[in-house]
This record gives structure tokens, sequence and C-alpha cells, in this order.
């Protein structure tokens, strides 16, 4: 079974960086797309970005300019640099990954971001 890891986390201060990682358990088959997400209190879930195991990437507007989204294949790892972070950047982010030709999700536990001074 699929188990998703993450660590970087933890408390940054204003434009300051974080380099998020996550690790996915076992071999990973067929078409897939890894991402993180991020969730606030009070706030819906959303999309920061995602990478295909094609290499291709997208990323939510609101951190376009400032984050890098990454793979490693031979290493089941993804990974989520973050740079000139924002008080509105704190939430707690989730791994995912998505198995296309199943259509099904894996989630990691989450992890805190928190950018304040």
């Amino acid at each position: 079974q699929v188990q998703l890891v993450e660590s970087g986390g933890g408390l940054v201060q204003p434009g300051g960086s974080l380099r998020l990682s996550c690790v996915a358990s076992g071999t990973i088959f067929g078409v897939n797309r890894m991402g993180w997400y991020r969730q606030a209190p009070g706030k819906q879930r959303e999309v920061v970005a995602t990478v295909t195991n094609g290499g291709t990437t997208a990323y939510a507007d609101s951190v376009k300019d400032r984050f890098t989204i990454s793979r490693d294949n031979t290493k089941n790892t993804v990974y989520l640099q973050m740079s000139s972070l924002k008080p509105e950047d704190t939430a707690v982010y989730l791994c995912n990954l998505e198995l296309i030709w199943s259509r099904t999700n894996h989630w990691g536990q989450g992890i805190q971001v928190t950018v304040s001074s």
C-alpha cells in the first residue's frame, strides 16, 4: 500500500525559504501526478502545485513565481521549494499522489508551515 511521508515544514520568517519533501513508499506504476495542497483554518483546501511523472508542472497563481515543484522518479519523491514566503502561506501542507488510470488518491498526514515574525 502507498504511504506518503512529508518532511521539511516548520517556522520561518516572512521572506524566508523552506523546502518540503514527500516520499512515496513502493513503486508507483502508470500515469500519475504528485503534488502539494494546503489548508488553513477557515479556508478550503487548495492545490499549490503538481507535477506529473512526465514532468509537467502546474502552479496556483498565488505561488507561481515563488514556489518550484520537482520530483525524482527514482526515489519516488516530490519536492516543493518555497521562497519569498508570506504570512498568508501559513497552512498545513499535504502531499498528494493521484493515480490517473485507477482514479485513486493517496494523502500524507500533512505538515505545518508557519510564516511569522
